[in-house]
């Protein structure tokens, strides 16, 4: 199993902001920290404003910054945002082609690991990734 990058990058956007407590930073300063390309993150900035994650101010000046406190950002929640009704084959959440389907227990195997993928995710927040700032700061700030 594996996350997309469009996830990844959410989470990753919403670390950097969740250390900078309501400062605003540009796409610019979160694309150098983790050395990927701010064209990626421009589509990722969107979708969590979007979802009202952050907020993006723009002009001279502008930038975005978390609007939600860490503890109420739940994992599972934004990965279902992010990852959309995409099962694990496609004839976990839709009816596909397959022409075993209707005898078939993979697809039941594989709707129990989904469920439980996100039942672990749906424990965490935000702020449980949050936990060593200092550490993370170190890394991500400095840059």
């Amino acid at each position: 199993m594996r996350l997309t990058t469009f996830s990844d990058y959410n989470i990753r956007v919403l670390m950097y902001l969740g250390l900078q407590e309501g400062n605003l930073v540009t796409i610019a300063d979160i694309a150098q920290a983790y050395g990927i390309s701010d064209n990626h993150l421009t589509k990722v900035v969107h979708h969590l404003a979007q979802q009202a994650y952050v907020e993006t101010v723009r002009g001279k000046g502008g930038g975005l910054r978390l609007v939600r406190d860490p503890a109420s950002i739940n994992l599972g929640e934004l990965l279902r945002s992010t990852e959309g009704d995409s099962g694990l084959l496609p004839c976990v959440n839709t009816e596909g082609t397959c022409c075993i389907q209707l005898a078939c227990k993979l697809m039941t195997i594989l709707r129990e690991a989904q469920t439980a993928l996100y039942s672990v995710f749906d424990r965490y927040t935000l702020a449980d990734l949050l936990t060593d700032k200092p550490s993370l700061a170190e890394y991500l700030l400095s840059a």
